[in-house]
């Protein structure tokens, strides 16, 4: 609790310019959210004039700096980790199965920078849109005179879930399946048996899982995964508020710190992009559960 600290909410519904305009002229000095990358591109500019950061939930890097800071979860962060953990474990060969469009043009990206700094090698990524058809097709597109030792899945747990079956039938019959990210948002994925071995890299669950059952608690119901990113804002906020002077604009230089913040979600630091970085943990799931087989750092130094 902080009586430095007074939160007001805006509807975006009418317009995320007209929201961030009325929000700046009631004195607001900081923004918490908006939720969508094309509503923090159109607000960031107003913000900016104002002297009025923005931290966002998005987890599109491209809509961040000039004031604007993403907290979202990000694919590069979440491959980079999990490659990490599969290089220090004697793999070097990769091969992946990204969807077409956007998170699949950047997982894709992502897993190639990965592998280059482990000096490791992609032997093949293949395409997809979400139909099993189109899925099957990618995994025998994948040639055979290309063994990999692990496969990176870049989407849902649930398609995952669909191409495993094929991948298990063709060259990857012993490769290491790994997803991204998004299998932590999915409450059910350590139920699905055919997800059984694989390994994700996510924000640490130690902390969530506490806050979990205090809301549940008081609720009945659970929370979303996602409801972590902006508790942390809010505690960040309150951190920083302790130095904020009435009147002044928000220091925003103190958002930049080296030394990062603590939160549900674990340690994380924006770079000087403004884009959280994050301290991840790889997890596998074992026989219905998700079990932590590299834990997350605890800090930056």
């Amino acid at each position: 609790k902080s009586e430095k600290v007074r939160i007001t909410t805006y509807d975006t519904a009418t317009g995320a310019e007209a929201a961030a305009r009325q929000a700046i002229q009631d004195g607001n000095g900081l923004i918490l959210g908006p939720l969508l990358s094309e509503n923090v591109s159109a607000i960031k500019s107003i913000a900016a004039a104002a002297r009025v950061p923005v931290l966002s939930f998005s987890n599109d890097t491209s809509v961040a700096g000039n004031g604007a800071f993403v907290m979202g979860y990000t694919p590069a962060q979440s491959i980079d980790r999990v490659v990490a953990y599969a290089a220090q474990n004697g793999m070097s060969q990769f091969a992946a199965l990204v969807p077409r469009g956007l998170y699949g043009e950047r997982a894709s990206d992502a897993l190639l920078r990965a592998v280059r700094k482990q000096k490791g090698d992609v032997v093949s990524i293949q395409t997809y849109d979400r139909s099993r058809s189109s899925i099957d097709a990618a995994v025998k597109r994948i040639p055979a005179t290309s063994p990999y030792q692990a496969i990176l899945i870049a989407d849902s747990a649930g398609t995952a879930a669909v191409a495993i079956p094929s991948i298990r039938a063709t060259t990857g019959a012993d490769a290491q399946v790994m997803g991204t990210e998004l299998w932590n948002t999915d409450s059910a994925v350590a139920d699905n048996r055919v997800l059984n071995g694989a390994w994700f890299a996510s924000v640490p669950d130690g902390l969530y899982r506490q806050y979990a059952d205090k809301y549940r608690a008081r609720f009945g119901k659970a929370p979303y995964r996602l409801s972590t990113i902006g508790y942390d804002m809010v505690l960040l906020t309150v951190r920083i508020a302790r130095d904020w002077k009435v009147g002044q604009p928000f220091p925003m230089k103190d958002l930049m710190s080296d030394d990062g913040f603590a939160g549900l979600d674990g340690a994380f630091r924006f770079d000087n992009n403004g884009v959280a970085q994050r301290m991840l943990e790889v997890q596998a799931i074992r026989d219905g559960q998700t079990v932590t087989i590299s834990p997350a750092p605890k800090n930056f130094q």
